[in-house]
């Protein structure tokens, strides 16, 4: 499969589009149906009802050109093969945030159904030899993988706390890692990543603060084990060898610093971790005195901070990596210890 800058142009634009058309429709049918997010928790940020269910703008918009582009074009049966093997994944987790937002479930059968669909997945890439650095050691593969699309999927879930701060984060990501697949020559990685940053793009110019609707959990499952597929199966320059699992790491480094933020805030003080609450970086910065706006765009410029390493990570060679990512880690290690320290 080859495809020209312009393709990758036109994927994006496509996803875009389909999904900044979608999200308003979506919108009415949640507020016509009564499905809204309404601020009756203390940890919620907004005033009024916000309606949710944003997610299927997302899932669609992204399943729509994806499948679209596979049957237009000269996809191999392979190819829309692999596509099927990422997107299956990421729309049945999808369908369990959706009973979730409907429903409410308990946090115990969801974390289950999470781990389940983790397995699946984490078997097919195992199985078909398409992780982007494997370690070799066909338990620690399992076991790592497993671990990363269980834990991003819910800290890309847990990131979304405030208007546009999942959403934007995921963006600018999957931009960063659109690049990155195509300067590696993986053409697929690179083309359902764009696909990606445009659907959520298109999202976010209504979930921008102030909202006007949200995701949902529908959409930040959705999103969470779609990007932890596409970084996991990121094959780094030779040059960087088993270095090369950072850079997903680095992708991503912002909400894994949430979600451990969070984490680590609850379990000290003897909550379940999967309780809501007022812990998470962007409560932090508005307690701090920014407005929400002010913090949301403090949360992306950091979100793109860590990106743009990630890329600079991916190019240079391997010494000039290792000090980079000493004084990156090192940096992301002080700022989980100043962000959990107890506060007046």
């Amino acid at each position: 499969m080859q495809l020209t800058s312009f393709d990758f142009i036109l994927l994006f634009c496509a996803s875009f589009l389909l999904t900044s058309v979608l999200t308003p429709a979506v919108r009415a049918l949640a507020l016509k149906f009564g499905v809204t997010d309404s601020p009756n928790q203390a940890h919620k940020t907004h005033k009024e009802p916000v309606p949710y269910l944003g997610g299927i703008a997302i899932i669609v918009g992204t399943i729509t050109i994806t499948f679209g582009a596979a049957l237009l074009t000269d996809f191999t049966q392979q190819t829309l093969l692999l596509a099927s093997t990422i997107l299956l994944p990421a729309i049945l987790m999808s369908i369990v945030g959706l009973i979730d937002d409907i429903k409410q479930l308990r946090p115990w059968p969801r974390f289950m159904a999470q781990n389940a669909l983790a397995l699946a997945s984490a078997t097919t890439l195992v199985k078909t030899d398409t992780l982007g650095t494997p370690f070799g050691v066909l338990t620690l593969d399992f076991a790592v993988t497993i671990l990363w699309l269980v834990g991003i999927t819910n800290s890309i879930n847990f990131f979304d706390n405030i208007d546009g701060g999942a959403s934007g984060a995921v963006a600018i990501s999957s931009v960063a890692l659109t690049l990155i697949a195509i300067t590696n020559g993986q053409i697929l990685i690179g083309a359902m990543s764009g696909v990606l940053a445009g659907s959520t793009i298109g999202f976010l110019i209504w979930n921008r603060p102030p909202a006007r609707i949200y995701m949902g959990d529908a959409g930040a499952l959705f999103l969470g084990i779609l990007i932890a597929t596409l970084t996991v199966r990121l094959d780094s320059r030779e040059e960087l060898g088993k270095l090369g699992v950072i850079i997903p790491f680095f992708l991503l480094a912002l909400p894994i610093l949430d979600t451990s933020v969070a984490v680590i805030k609850r379990v000290k003080r003897k909550l379940s971790p999967f309780q809501g609450g007022r812990d998470h970086l962007s409560h932090r910065l508005m307690r701090l005195g920014l407005r929400k706006r002010s913090a949301v765009l403090a949360l992306w410029l950091l979100s793109a901070m860590f990106s743009i390493l990630a890329v600079m990570l991916s190019k240079h060679d391997s010494h000039e990596a290792v000090i980079a990512c000493g004084g990156v880690l090192w940096s992301v290690l002080l700022l989980l210890f100043l962000f959990t320290k107890d506060e007046d």
